[in-house]
């Protein structure tokens, strides 16, 4: 009897110290190993569609709406001609001595500044207007001081339609134009002639 009490004794305790080892045995082993790494969520491709620039829009375009001057074939008169542009980055005068420079739309005007002329610039100081034309402005003027004055006035009308200007004074070149055809001097600032408005056109 007594040696059946002994050996259940002894059975427990082998039964606990090996129970004993194998937790020291797992909590050796995983001491030494690294933390297995948590799975990232995988990050969203962009969207190429989203970061495409919008090529379809297209600029908006400042549009404008100005008073020309023209010569009507009978020389006459100045008749004047509205008509609607693309202002872009240029300032109204330049807007205004572009499309005299282009002539008239309409069939019964005729072309006041000679064919090749160029703006090479303008500025507005105190209500005059300085206007730079290239040397084709005179070297290319077909001359007769009626055309003269219809060039110079279809010049100085059109741009004293704009607020701000009140006189236009000619450049050639960069330097004071005496003279466009030897008929009228132009080395002073040149007010309008309203009077050389069709009448029921003023």
């Amino acid at each position: 009897m007594v040696k059946r009490r002994l050996q259940r004794r002894l059975f427990r305790a082998c039964s606990l110290v090996l129970a004993a080892v194998l937790v020291l045995g797992l909590l050796s082993s995983g001491c030494g190993r690294s933390p297995e790494p948590k799975p990232q969520p995988e990050r969203p491709q962009p969207n190429l569609e989203d970061t495409r620039p919008d090529i379809g829009a297209q600029p908006t375009e400042t549009r404008v709406k100005v008073n020309l001057y023209f010569g009507d074939r009978q020389a006459m008169y100045l008749v004047p001609e509205e008509r609607e542009v693309v202002k872009g980055n240029r300032t109204l005068e330049e807007v205004v001595v572009a499309e005299l420079i282009k002539g008239p739309q309409k069939p019964e005007l005729v072309k006041t500044i000679p064919e090749g002329t160029k703006l090479l610039s303008v500025k507005v100081v105190d209500g005059i207007a300085y206007v730079n034309f290239s040397k084709e402005f005179q070297t290319r003027h077909w001359g007769g001081s009626t055309g003269e004055t219809f060039t110079i006035f279809s010049v100085v009308n059109s741009l004293a339609r704009l607020n701000g200007i009140e006189k236009v004074q000619f450049l050639l070149e960069g330097e004071k134009m005496e003279t466009l055809a030897g008929h009228m001097e132009t080395s002073e600032p040149i007010a309008p002639q309203w009077n050389m408005v069709q009448p029921e056109q003023q």
